[in-house]
């Protein structure tokens, strides 16, 4: 069975709020490492990536939800079944407020759903403290505490964090950690997620084709990696890695926008992502990027089930 010493911990922890509320930069500065895709668009989180924080003592897994939201299509729909899901099998549920904007009607909507989830450890973070002046957060963390008040909700912490500045972040961990059961190693020692490497490389191309593009196109790109391996014949100590992916886009308009002016958007969305995917993995990589529309994809079931939703 497993060496791990007497009193070690594991568990999963989950980061929930409403989209933008810095989940997956606080996962990212957690692991050390990019493994969740952050983007300043809201809503670009959809599968869920796992964070694995190994210590000494514990391992800590985060899984990363997207941001709860109302449903207004089918994908908006699964995206909540997911987080609900999700909820009820984690130890700790962490839910982020940033601290740089007033508590709303969206983050007691979050906290009333996460009430209904009865067994599961809860703690506040208020994020993005880096933005928010000392009464300002003062005051955010009051309107935390009042609104785990109002909805029955039982704080086991409430703790003011910036994942920027990597205030309070170590403190974060400790406190995450204590709330876990004790348990053994659940994953090798080096793995930093367990999401596939197809679905990272995936996510990070998605997040490349969504920096600079207007409003209306975030939630109309999927990505899917059709084949990814290394190419045959090259010697050991030069390898590379040749990835064919297919960017979807719901529309003809979307379609020239994500290629844009003779090509020249889409080879910096490649290169962009290229490097990103290089620095991961570490091995250089040969990128083969095509768009094609599935029309209107996030309103119907075949087209989801075709994308991984």
């Amino acid at each position: 069975m497993s060496d791990n010493p007497a009193g070690h911990k594991s568990g999963f922890a989950s980061f929930v709020g409403r989209p933008n509320a810095g989940k997956s930069t606080l996962t990212n500065a957690l692991v050390g490492t990019k493994v969740v895709i952050t983007s300043s668009k809201p809503q670009t989180t959809r599968t869920v990536v796992r964070g694995i924080v190994h210590r000494a003592d514990a391992q800590l897994i985060l899984v990363d939800t997207p941001g709860l939201h109302r449903p207004r299509t089918l994908l908006g729909e699964r995206l909540n079944d997911l987080v609900k899901t999700t909820l009820a099998e984690v130890d700790v549920v962490a839910v982020c407020f940033p601290a740089n904007e007033r508590i709303g009607p969206g983050d007691r909507f979050i906290v009333n759903e996460m009430a209904k989830v009865r067994r599961t450890i809860k703690v506040a973070i208020a994020t993005k403290t880096d933005l928010a002046g000392p009464e300002e957060i003062g005051r955010h963390l009051l309107d935390i505490q009042k609104l785990g008040a109002e909805t029955g909700t039982e704080w086991a912490e409430i703790v003011p964090v910036s994942a920027k500045s990597g205030d309070q972040v170590k403190l974060l961990e400790d406190l995450l950690v204590g709330l876990l059961p004790e348990g053994p190693q659940l994953y090798p020692e080096g793995d930093l997620s367990d999401a596939p490497e197809e679905a990272i490389v995936a996510e990070l191309i998605r997040e490349a084709s969504l920096e600079g593009v207007r409003d209306e196109l975030p939630h109309s790109i999927a990505v899917v990696v059709e084949e990814m391996g290394l190419r045959e014949g090259r010697p050991d100590d030069k390898p590379l890695l040749e990835i064919h992916a297919n960017l979807y886009v719901e529309r003809d308009s979307q379609k020239g926008i994500m290629i844009g002016h003779k090509g020249a958007r889409l080879r910096e969305v490649g290169t962009a992502a290229r490097h990103q995917i290089e620095a991961l993995l570490g091995t250089p990589v040969y990128l083969d990027l095509r768009v094609k529309i599935a029309k209107d994809w996030q309103r119907d079931p075949r087209q989801l089930r075709k994308l991984g939703f």
